[in-house]
């Protein structure tokens, strides 16, 4: 199974596929039947699935939970790891400004998890997803102003 990484917008954001030729133009689509109970966590009328340059959300830099709480990390990643989690910040990042939004919600789940409620709720700035140490923990909903 993979992490997925849903956007919570006023208005759709732009829909592309994944394109495995230019991986770091992330994919944007509209959620599955599956994924459908996701949307009652989002404060904001559109939401929708972002996928990294696997195409999933597994490229996206998280921490999962464990034991009912999410583990301190020690920031230890091979070179091509750094680099990827680099790329797909920056392309989140980008993505979200284009927007036009002021603020968006963001929900990293497992993909067969997506009707399980969050478990935190916390608000963070747009470019704090571009430190190396921020981690989208698992199952927990951002409020990100842009």
């Amino acid at each position: 199974m993979c992490f997925m990484l849903y956007a919570g917008t006023d208005r759709p954001l732009p829909r592309r596929e994944w394109n495995k030729d230019a991986p770091a133009e992330l994919g944007v689509w509209s959620l599955k039947e599956g994924e459908a109970p996701i949307q009652e966590f989002f404060s904001k009328p559109k939401v929708q699935n972002v996928g990294s340059t696997t195409g999933c959300g597994c490229d996206f830099p998280f921490i999962m939970r464990g034991n009912g709480e999410w583990p301190w990390w020690d920031g230890c990643l091979e070179p091509d790891q750094i680099e990827s989690e680099r790329i797909n910040r920056e392309a989140l990042v980008g993505l979200l400004r284009s927007s036009g939004e002021t603020s968006v919600g963001l929900y990293g789940i497992w993909y067969d998890k997506c009707a399980e409620k969050p478990q935190a709720v916390e608000e963070i700035s747009l470019d704090h997803i571009l430190n190396s140490p921020f981690r989208f923990k698992e199952q927990v909903l951002y409020r990100v102003k842009l």
